[in-house]
């Protein structure tokens, strides 16, 4: 199975058209209110109605109130949670019950630990992201891929973290991911893509060596 790609920090319909042109799994709408990517809750809604059927639409969210987030993947119509802070197995558990939406699970990676706590959420897909001391995501910094080697569990991985047109190839090479995840890998500024390069992140991740999942 080829490997799928995430475009996250959507903010608006025509770059989350230009996303699902390229043939994107899913498309990421931040909603946590500090991130630089904050998506408006109506043009999420907007993204979502657009891309019914054609992509994911994953809502990003960082410590929400559980009746928050749960209120908002109704009111947007996401298809997806991504839990990206320091939510436990259990709030991930019964954001999935009461949503009825799969979860991705975030673990923000500076040592192998990192990565097996991990195997205690038994979410849907699971997402090693780097970790950058105050910062949730979209911080443009990798980890060490050979980590993703002690990952233990059932949910596929999901690879984010500082990959760009240039990196992807490596980084799909050894860690085989299912899907790989990108924001200011291929921006213009935060929240706004680059056409071009988010078209040769497309065209790197194709020439990638295949995914085994």
């Amino acid at each position: 199975m080829p490997t799928q790609v995430k475009i996250c920090g959507i903010t608006t319909l025509a770059d989350a058209e230009l996303a699902a042109g390229h043939g994107a799994w899913a498309v990421g709408l931040n909603f946590a209110p500090e991130s630089p990517r904050r998506c408006d809750p109506e043009v999420a809604a907007e993204i979502a109605s657009a891309l019914t059927r054609r992509t994911e639409v994953v809502g990003v969210f960082v410590n929400a109130v559980l009746d928050d987030l749960v209120a908002t993947a109704q009111s947007v119509g996401l298809t997806m949670l991504q839990l990206h802070g320091e939510e436990g197995p259990s709030y991930c558990a019964e954001a999935r019950r009461r949503s009825g939406l799969p979860v991705i699970k975030v673990a923000r990676v500076r040592d192998s630990a990192a990565v097996r706590a991990l195997s205690a959420y038994r979410t849907d897909f699971h997402m090693l992201d780097a970790h950058v001391e105050g910062e949730r995501g979209g911080t443009g910094q990798t980890f060490d891929w050979s980590l993703a080697a002690t990952h233990r569990g059932k949910p596929p991985l999901i690879l984010s973290g500082g990959l760009t047109p240039d990196n992807v190839q490596e980084a799909i090479a050894i860690v085989r991911p299912l899907a790989v995840d990108v924001a200011s890998g291929v921006e213009a500024s935060p929240g706004h893509k680059d056409p071009e390069r988010l078209s040769q992140f497309f065209e790197a991740v194709r020439a990638a060596t295949p995914a085994t999942v």
